[in-house]
């Protein structure tokens, strides 16, 4: 039998082993793993957040790769389709949430790297109904982000569904904001980029935003109301407090669309969201149909991560790295490298 390197954990803790490749199942493909971004939703797996966490899993859902074995049932691909992976790893197509076109909530889909093995390996067996095609001329480091990172924020700016030039601010410009600039900046927005200091600026102009807003030096939701209230609100970073003064910025029927995951409370003042009708959201992330759709969106428009790129004998470090929240983007694990 074939050994392949695998990164996984168990208890907290990573080691990097030598596991023996199988052949994929009936629908479902194996890839050789190209590329895998490292997300803050790997620690999930990590922390035991999932079935079993006792077992050793695989972590990681942002994988790129080629496919070389497809088991029974599978005509939609073959051997040698570059292919990606995202979160969601593949809907049952049964359940009450896939009748009715539900397919991001459907409750039996396995969640890649969280409970089933995911991309910190060389190879990885998948569900063929959660594959996503990569275009060409997308490379595997600047496509592994997209799948998570970035199917997020282009699903979240696409539901604002606003007229082009409305004022669109995205607060938090890391991982999952300096993206949100992008894709808002593509949709025809006008953007405003919230973040702390200003030592990002200068980067999120260079992305595409119009105003930039130093949210330690001015009230945020004031500053917003200054340049005449933003239709539509992304708010990426970890924080509640940081996001909470927002929602005053937005104008009447305005909304605020969450995707950063935070420890803390959203704290809301009734009257702001009563007075003009205002809205706030979350948003999760999108189907495999849609995934294929941003990144298509995202090679015609020049969407980039911006991104650190580690080798996947270095998976322990580059997750804790990550959790640091030292990378001011995304980091990537190359298996090339």
């Amino acid at each position: 039998m074939v050994n392949y390197r695998a990164v996984e954990v168990a208890g907290g803790q990573f080691s990097l082993t030598q596991r023996q490749l199988t052949d994929p199942g009936a629908g479902h493909v194996r890839l050789r793993v190209e590329a895998c971004g490292v997300c803050h939703s790997d620690e999930m797996a990590v922390k035991g957040r999932r079935p079993d966490p006792s077992a050793p899993i695989v972590p990681g859902h942002e994988i790129v790769g080629v496919i070389d074995a497809v088991g029974p049932g599978v005509s939609a691909w073959q051997v040698g389709d570059r292919v990606g992976v995202g979160f969601l790893a593949g809907q049952c197509g049964e359940c009450e949430y896939c009748r009715r076109g539900d397919f991001v909530n459907c409750q039996r889909q396995p969640l890649m790297g969280t409970s089933m093995d995911g991309g910190y390996a060389e190879y990885v067996v998948a569900r063929a109904s959660g594959l996503v095609r990569i275009p060409e001329g997308l490379s595997s480091i600047d496509a592994a982000p997209l799948l998570c990172a970035g199917l997020t924020t282009y699903v979240g700016v696409r539901s604002l569904d606003r007229v082009p030039g409305a004022l669109v601010a995205v607060q938090g410009i890391g991982g999952l904001g300096h993206l949100a600039v992008q894709y808002a900046n593509r949709f025809g927005y006008r953007v405003a980029a919230i973040a702390r200091g200003t030592d990002k600026a200068e980067m999120a102009v260079s992305l595409g935003a119009d105003h930039y807003i130093d949210s330690s030096a001015e009230d945020p939701g004031e500053a917003l109301q200054r340049l005449g209230g933003a239709e539509g609100i992304i708010a990426t970073a970890s924080s509640g407090a940081s996001m909470s003064p927002l929602i005053a910025g937005l104008k009447p029927r305005g909304e605020m669309v969450v995707v950063g995951v935070a420890d803390d409370s959203i704290a809301v003042q009734t009257l702001d969201l009563i007075s003009g009708s205002r809205r706030l959201r979350g948003s999760l992330t999108g189907t495999s149909i849609e995934n294929e759709d941003n990144l298509q969106f995202s090679l015609d428009r020049n969407i980039r991560p911006l991104t650190e790129v580690m080798p996947l004998s270095e998976a322990p470090k580059a997750y804790e790295y990550m959790m640091s929240g030292r990378p001011r983007f995304r980091v990537v694990l190359d298996m090339t490298a």
